[in-house]
């Protein structure tokens, strides 16, 4: 079985390339494709020693910076790979990589991590931050994309979603149904402590961007001065923050690993408020038996189980503002007896880097066998 993954960008060392990261390790042998690939020495561990191969946009100008700016291009720079030579094709898509061109012989496995977001549910917002001149740009070469988005789902023989959210995602803009598969998450890196190191705060962490919606946590917990709060990450929202933070606000900033999964060990409850497709700092929080209290929409849906639910680990605020925050808050302390550790860390496992292993090597080599034993698969 000869076998092609296909990556958008390789830029940074994140979700979407930890999955690229295990694919490598699941096929061993595979090639590798992305549109570029700056990504620093640091991180170059994940390739496996590969050297992967990329399109035209990595000699553009500015391309390591600004290749977002090429998107316009990306569908006619992943339409040139040449992947004849394989009989499966997995992609690792969140924009354009699924749009690559196959043959009757051979399988499609596209892993979503969403769908193309700013061209479809996410356009008005993004929009919204430009001037009008590119919005009218803009808006045209968004429409161009969907159009594009939609016809080469067509060449795509099985979906993977990372979330029941995502899979929904998929049918509503594809029309085709998805399996879900979770993402990989080394949830033992978590777990190495005991629940009775446990202190008085409580914990979020996130890249400091508006839709994370920090500022929701931040505020809600300056209108709680009883109770204390840490927040871990940098970004563009920091100045935000500092504003709205009070006394038992704590802003640490960036922080290195060690530090954040102290924290997240050591916390009441991890704070998410945001909408996210997936959500792997819950996973984190899960694995190292701390509950979480989440916005209830989205990949938090699939990750926590709420206070309806057998063995409960979190729960859920139905509204994006800080008052839905501090009720929840609230509830969480009269009812935070029946989210156990050994609750949480249970829940984790399911979202461990050996459950991903085992569920896409069952589907690329049942959809292989399918595909070219078919005498076996019915035997």
């Amino acid at each position: 079985m000869r076998v092609a993954i296909v990556h958008e960008w390789l830029v940074t060392y994140a979700g979407s390339e930890k999955v690229v990261e295990q694919l490598l390790n699941i096929y061993p042998d595979a090639d590798l494709f992305c549109v570029i690939d700056f990504l620093e020495e640091k991180d170059r561990h994940m390739l496996k020693g590969k050297k992967p191969i990329t399109t035209f946009i990595q000699q553009l100008p500015f391309a390591k910076k600004m290749y977002k700016t090429y998107l316009p291009f990306m569908p006619l720079a992943v339409e040139q790979f040449d992947l004849s030579g394989y009989d499966v094709i997995i992609s690792s898509s969140h924009a354009v990589a699924k749009g690559i061109i196959t043959g009757p012989d051979q399988i499609h496995i596209s892993y979503v991590h969403t769908p193309i977001r700013y061209a479809w549910d996410l356009q008005h917002q993004y929009l919204s931050e430009l001037g009008k001149l590119k919005q009218l740009v803009s808006k045209l070469l968004l429409h161009q994309i969907r159009m594009w988005d939609v016809r080469t789902a067509n060449g795509v023989d099985v979906f993977l979603a990372n979330s029941s959210y995502i899979a929904r995602r998929i049918h509503k803009i594809y029309r085709r149904q998805a399996q879900v598969v979770y993402p990989p998450v080394e949830v033992k890196a978590f777990g190495n402590h005991s629940n009775q190191d446990r202190k008085d705060y409580y914990f979020t962490a996130s890249r400091l961007v508006p839709y994370k919606r920090i500022d929701l946590v931040v505020e809600a917990f300056a209108k709680m001065p009883d109770k204390e709060l840490i927040v871990i990450g940098d970004g563009p929202e920091m100045k935000t923050l500092k504003q709205l933070a009070t006394p038992n606000v704590k802003l640490l900033g960036y922080q290195p690993n060690a530090v954040l999964l102290k924290h997240m060990q050591q916390a009441k409850a991890f704070i998410f408020a945001g909408e996210e497709d997936f959500g792997i700092s819950m996973v984190e929080a899960q694995a190292a038996g701390t509950p979480v209290i989440a916005y209830g929409k989205g990949g938090a849906q699939d990750i926590v189980k709420g206070l309806g639910e057998n063995n409960p680990t979190g729960l859920f605020f139905e509204k994006q503002d800080a008052e839905s925050v501090i009720d929840a808050v609230r509830q969480f302390e009269l009812l935070s007896w029946m989210m156990t550790d050994a609750n949480c860390r249970q829940n984790a496992q399911q979202f461990s880097v050996e459950a991903f292993l085992y569920h896409i090597s069952s589907i690329v080599s049942g959809s292989f066998n399918e595909r070219f034993n078919p005498m076996k698969v019915q035997a």
